[in-house]
């Protein structure tokens, strides 16, 4: 049983259930939501500590820097999302491979000219060029200083055990569980504003409908094609999630966006936690 406290209101108790099928722990925050402050960075974080305002496992993760946290998730399964919340309240460095990629080659770093000259050809990049990114990346200064959250890297087994080799390792691993019809929804419905970078559900987050006549679809936001992209998600997700077992925690990511923020949230502090009795 893990207890989660807030400075407005006290929280339900929040439980690790034992998932059947694949005997993997998923934390499930309690139906109520929970007040949290947002954006813990260091120096504030540092500040609440010394007026009692945050607990203490969070103030030792920011304080520290070290942090290092792995996020993973089918399609459409709210990454994004929640990398942002997470950034803005344990300050880690986000670092998407994609990302990453694109910087790299725009920079005409030698990673990223041996990558350019894969991309330029239509090949994929193999995968000692993406870890030589993620390695540098993960070196630079401020990332020493304010730890790292990798968003869906790795991908597959064998880039699992490539960054395996170099050291990389997380403290928590956070797999986000959406089932695949309710993923297929999500894609479907998606919109996007070419004005404003905006994204839009259909659905769940409907636009203004004054601005509607302008939204975009993605080319790949169909429904046979986001079945491919699941099926290959599951095809690797297994693999992935073995080189972790000891850092895994499954997140329902069926809740609302901030509940399942408070799961990530235990999942989190859990980490920092260990980290400060290791």
């Amino acid at each position: 049983m893990v207890q989660v406290s807030s400075s407005r209101a006290p929280a339900a108790p929040v439980q690790m259930q034992l998932q059947p099928r694949s005997g993997r722990m998923q934390a499930v925050a309690p139906q109520r939501a929970t007040a949290f402050k947002p954006a813990a960075r260091t120096a504030r974080a540092l500040q609440a500590q010394r007026s009692g305002r945050t607990n203490r496992a969070l103030v030792v993760a920011a304080a520290n820097g070290q942090l290092r946290v792995m996020i993973a998730g089918a399609p459409a399964a709210g990454k994004g999302t929640q990398c942002a919340k997470i950034v803005e309240k344990y300050g880690l460095v986000h670092i998407s491979v994609g990302d990453l990629l694109r910087a790299e080659v725009a920079a005409g770093t030698p990673a990223g000219k041996k990558a350019k000259s894969f991309m330029d050809n239509g090949d994929l990049v193999p995968n000692e060029v993406v870890v030589e990114m993620v390695k540098n990346k993960l070196a630079e200064d401020d990332v020493l200083q304010k730890g790292w959250l990798l968003d869906g890297y790795p991908r597959s087994g064998e880039q699992a055990e490539a960054i395996e080799k170099e050291g990389i390792r997380p403290d928590v691993f956070l797999l986000i569980n959406v089932p695949d019809d309710l993923l297929i929804d999500r894609v479907v419905g998606r919109r996007s504003d070419p004005e404003t970078g905006e994204i839009y559900h259909l659905t769940f987050k409907p636009p203004p409908p004054e601005i509607v006549p302008r939204l975009v679809q993605r080319s790949d936001d169909t429904e046979d094609k986001a079945r491919n992209r699941l099926r290959t998600y599951h095809a690797n997700v297994d693999a992935v999630i073995g080189y972790y077992k000891e850092q895994l925690v499954e997140i329902d990511g069926t809740q609302s966006m901030d509940a399942v923020f408070e799961s990530i949230q235990i999942a989190i502090d859990g980490a920092a936690k260990k980290m400060q009795t290791a």
